[in-house]
């Protein structure tokens, strides 16, 4: 698969390090890429944007978190372009009505304030609790360069990205209609993108698989880094086939 180009779309304030481990082992199956997404702040609009940066032909596709739903998007857009897709701790649904929908706006503008107040970097400390596994939150090594590495985005970049979140498309009715090899993955302790969510992401999926990292959260490809690089890549091998039988 070596003249084959996988892009690997990043999640909201995350840049090329939280894909690092999978560049380096996956690059021997694909070409590697990890999109730019920089301040835009529509899903709509990050996705014309790794459709620019991505092979203009055809290509395997791979989102983590807001990244996946940036997936779907480009799936909907250029299904044609996509040979493989993986959506990794991510969703599916619109930001939903009344209570619910309120409590994440909350959650999500306190965040922005905290931002643009003390700093990305003391948003992203306080960020990060919710998100690793629990057993991890001592892990001085690995919350540092989650840290560090979202210090490096700025707090409008933050308020663009959060923009886009909140104004979400509705990708339910696109899951169906994807014909390439699919694996949906999430760490079992994945308290913001649970399970239950993949299952479902899975169930409305034709040709997918659904994979569970154990004792890991939402940052899946950072705390369980060889895990999620085993499972990619068995996905890309097995995708690669199916494409040249295909053919």
């Amino acid at each position: 698969m070596s003249d084959s180009t996988l892009v690997l779309v990043p999640g909201l304030m995350c840049d090329a390090t939280v894909w690092e481990h999978q560049s380096a082992t996956l690059g021997a199956l694909a070409e590697v890429r990890v999109a730019e997404l920089g301040g835009l702040d529509s899903i709509e609009r990050m996705a014309q944007a790794v459709l620019q940066q991505a092979p203009a032909e055809r290509f395997a596709l791979a989102g983590h978190s807001m990244g996946g739903r940036v997936a779907i998007e480009v799936v909907r857009q250029a299904p044609e372009r996509v040979t493989a897709l993986a959506l990794l701790d991510t969703g599916y649904r619109p930001l939903a009505a009344g209570e619910r929908g309120e409590r994440e706006i909350a959650t999500r503008q306190r965040l922005l304030e905290l931002a643009r107040t003390a700093g990305v970097r003391a948003m992203a400390k306080e960020w990060l609790v919710n998100m690793v596994h629990p057993e991890r939150r001592s892990d001085r090594v690995l919350n540092e360069r989650i840290i560090e590495m979202m210090a490096r985005r700025t707090a409008e970049d933050f308020a663009a990205q959060i923009r886009a979140l909140l104004g979400r498309p509705d990708a339910g009715k696109v899951l169906p209609t994807v014909r390439c090899r699919t694996l949906v993955l999430c760490g079992r302790e994945d308290s913001w993108a649970p399970v239950e969510q993949h299952r479902e992401i899975a169930a409305l999926v034709p040709r997918s698989q659904l994979t569970v990292i154990p004792d890991c959260g939402h940052m899946s490809t950072m705390e369980r880094p060889e895990a999620v690089s085993e499972a990619l890549g068995a996905w890309l091998q097995a995708s690669d086939q199916a494409f040249d039988k295909a053919g």
